[in-house]
């Protein structure tokens, strides 16, 4: 890997379930909190898994210490419930791999902001952060909107293989942006915000 002299040098890497495994071999007494930290994160998703309902909970909560106000978060989990549905969606007819959601998403958001994820994220400031975190209301309702309609075509058309898949997201997603057009017309202005949520002092609020 390049190094920080500028010349390419031998690195040790790990991916985080290698490096989670490595931590607990370590038989120090000070990776002890680590170790049960870890466990205890086991459990919790043990639990969720037997309950689902916790997920949505712990997720709520998790919103809600970062300082979201309740009225997005409600909004956030909503999108996030009608997002797993579309992927269930993609999967049953013929999605197999990460690209190929990633590659759907695109077409989705192209046709809605006249953006790909990765353009929108420049925009925001962002890099590895999840887009749909930096959202304000606009572009959280406008998303779901492109997404659940794109779920409706597919149902309607009964598509099948990552071409139709395709063409019904655009179609889903130019329905959210014909939407996105007329919101700006009546308000005067772009609902693409620069906004995002970042932490500033003990204060996270969504900035420009």
């Amino acid at each position: 890997m390049l190094a920080f002299d500028g010349k390419m040098r031998e690195t040790d890497c790990a991916n985080t379930e290698t490096i989670f495994r490595i931590i607990q071999s370590v038989p120090s007494p000070k990776v002890e909190p680590l170790k049960r930290w870890l466990a205890r994160v086991g459990y919790e998703r043990v639990q969720e898994i037997e309950n689902p309902e916790l997920a949505s909970k712990r997720t709520r909560l998790l919103y809600k210490l970062k300082g979201y106000p309740d009225e997005w978060i409600e909004m956030r989990m909503r999108g996030i419930a009608i997002r797993e549905e579309l992927t269930e969606e993609w999967q049953k007819r013929g999605a197999k791999h990460n690209q190929d959601y990633e590659i759907l998403t695109a077409e989705i958001s192209q046709a809605t902001f006249g953006l790909k994820p990765n353009e929108y994220k420049k925009i925001k400031g962002l890099k590895r952060q999840n887009l749909r975190d930096h959202m304000d209301d606009f572009e959280l309702i406008l998303t779901m909107l492109g997404e659940r309609t794109t779920k409706e075509i597919h149902k309607t058309k009964d598509s099948k293989g990552m071409q139709r898949l395709k063409d019904d997201a655009r179609l889903g997603g130019e329905v959210a942006g014909t939407a996105r057009k007329q919101i700006e017309r009546r308000i005067g202005r772009p609902v693409i915000s620069q906004k995002n949520f970042l932490k500033s002092g003990k204060q996270k609020h969504m900035v420009a």
